[in-house]
């Protein structure tokens, strides 16, 4: 009898946690890899930011803090929402966990009960499905294509809901794809929700502000009769390059709030005193430099959408954010290639040329790989040559 629960059962490790590992493994074994799987900035963390955190050790703020946040920046969480996306919370509709990967998951187990279903629009970052699953819920995969931008429409979110409907994710900017939802978007599916009561939304904006061609943000409690009913999941991660310092943060009602922290309150208790106050500098500090970084990001994105549309049997759309594109191998998965699945691709990609992307299948979408171009130009160059070089190698 294995000592193992069920529910561990029901679930994978992250795929892409994987594929950085394996990066990192041939590495140390002396292969010139180049790792294009990892989803943080290769920026540092800003100055001010990395003083306000030596500045708090030397204060001696090392000691717990309340469970899901401290008032500091519980209040610069409320200055940031209202500043940047005209939203009004009050302190208690916020909360704070160590990174926003825990704040889905606190979600997930504080909210669900056996069978309750979330809708999942595919291609969906790898870890919404397996969170659900153990939290005792059922990831509802709704798959959109190519041709609609990767994104969920309001006929087939209208379509995917049932009587055991609780929660719909929407992630924009989105990981994989770096597609955006327009305003208009979001508006037809929350035309949809406004008449199922008993559905919440779940609105993950850490790309916020990771996006290019003057694509405008917006998250739908901004712009809908739905605040009520959403939980809008934010964090320091992606946009101010703090990903190992690990905060993530949520806004929304009360109850849902409230019961997040009783969650955390028997799990990790609370983030890092030092992180917190790092990331209070970095929500009410100066935030020039990142429009800068975004632009920096783009002109990797181009040079990488117009590589990869070079290469006969591939295809690349061109983003909106985050940094991240999804391409198309469906061209290279036949007879001739050898190659059945982007999992193949993907495998004989990294023995051949050493070159470690993700399998579109990791995502819930057959016949793609995700790129994350959040590495320098010099890398992105010696990896679209390697990329290149395999994909004619397979065709002759």
């Amino acid at each position: 009898m294995s000592i193992i629960s069920d529910s561990l059962k029901r679930i994978k490790p992250s795929p892409t946690i994987a594929v950085t590992q394996k990066a990192r493994e041939l590495r140390a074994a002396g292969k010139d890899v180049i790792g294009l799987g990892a989803g943080e900035p290769d920026f540092d963390t800003p100055d001010n930011i990395k003083s306000a955190a030596i500045n708090a050790i030397k204060k001696g703020d090392t000691k717990y803090t309340a469970v899901d946040g401290t008032p500091a920046l519980k209040k610069a969480i409320v200055t940031k929402f209202k500043r940047e996306n005209k939203l009004n919370y009050s302190v208690d509709q916020i909360t704070v966990g160590t990174g926003g990967k825990q704040v889905l998951y606190n979600t997930f187990m504080a909210t669900l009960n056996k069978g309750d279903e979330v809708i999942i629009p595919a291609p969906f970052w790898v870890s919404y499905p397996d969170m659900v699953l153990l939290a005792g819920g059922k990831p509802k995969i709704v798959k959109c294509t190519e041709q609609e931008g990767f994104k969920l429409t309001a006929k087939k979110l209208k379509k995917a809901i049932s009587k055991k409907t609780k929660w719909v994710i929407i992630n924009s900017p989105s990981n994989p794809t770096g597609a955006g939802y327009s305003k208009k978007e979001i508006q037809d599916l929350a035309r949809v929700l406004i008449k199922e009561k008993k559905i919440h939304i779940l609105s993950d904006d850490i790309y916020e502000h990771v996006r290019y061609d003057n694509f405008n943000f917006f998250t739908i409690a901004q712009i809908s009769k739905l605040k009520d009913r959403t939980l809008t999941m934010n964090g320091v991660s992606k946009s101010y390059a703090m990903t190992g310092w690990r905060i993530g943060y949520a806004a929304g009602p009360k109850d849902i709030i409230k019961a997040i922290g009783k969650i955390q309150s028997q799990s990790t208790s609370n983030p890092s005193s030092i992180s917190q106050a790092a990331a209070v500098e970095a929500l009410n500090g100066k935030q020039g430099f990142i429009k800068t970084r975004a632009n920096a990001f783009k002109a990797r994105r181009d040079f990488v959408v117009k590589s990869l549309n070079s290469i006969k049997g591939i295809n690349c759309l061109t983003p909106n954010g985050a940094f991240y594109v999804f391409p198309s191998c469906k061209g290279l998965l036949n007879k001739k290639t050898r190659l059945k699945t982007d999992s193949n691709f993907v495998q004989k990609l990294l023995e051949k040329e050493n070159v470690a992307v993700v399998q579109g299948s990791a995502f819930g979408l057959d016949g793609y790989f995700r790129i994350s171009y959040a590495t320098s130009m010099q890398n992105l160059k010696k990896a679209m040559t390697r990329i290149k070089s395999f994909c004619e190698s397979i065709t002759r």
